[in-house]
């Protein structure tokens, strides 16, 4: 197997039948709570762009002269955008000083919301999404994880009574 393939499927998560997209949002959750516990929201944050970055890349070369633009075993456009939901979550921790895993209700939600506007792809992820290009592939993601972050974030603040 090429190294790109590996690494776009993410370690051949991608190739788990059916729902590859969910079970990639899946397996970048571990990844996350490592992340945050070794450096924090910082490194979330670092590990999502050079995700981002690497993915665009391994893309490019998994869907060169495919007819298939995003093919659905490539998944690691998933765990930038799963990454990106959990912002907030791992800054509420970080800021809270609390273990990432007490805010579990947060993991919930963005996991739950990223998956509804991965598949939704409203607007600007589905606008990427039509551009049919590795950069395209990765930015749906990346849109649908901003969404779910704004919805992770609003639901924090409903629940503590800021919304209300």
């Amino acid at each position: 197997m090429r190294i790109s393939r590996f690494v776009a499927t993410w370690f051949c998560v991608g190739l788990i039948r059916p729902a590859p997209g969910t079970w990639g949002s899946l397996a970048a959750l571990p990844f996350a709570w490592g992340l945050h516990q070794l450096g924090g929201f910082a490194a979330l944050v670092l590990a999502t762009v050079a995700v981002f970055g690497l993915g665009w890349w391994v893309s490019a070369a998994e869907t060169r002269g495919r007819a298939d633009p995003d093919p659905s075993e490539i998944v690691i456009d998933e765990v930038a955008g799963m990454w990106l939901a959990l912002w907030p979550v791992s800054f509420g921790a970080q800021m809270m000083g609390a273990d990432i895993l007490r805010l579990w209700p947060g993991w919930v939600v963005a996991f739950l919301a990223f998956r509804l506007f991965d598949i939704w792809k409203p607007g600007p992820a589905g606008w990427a999404d039509r551009l049919h290009t590795p950069l395209g592939l990765m930015l749906d993601d990346i849109f649908a994880g901003v969404f779910a972050a704004m919805v992770v974030v609003a639901a924090a603040a409903f629940a503590h009574g800021v919304l209300m």
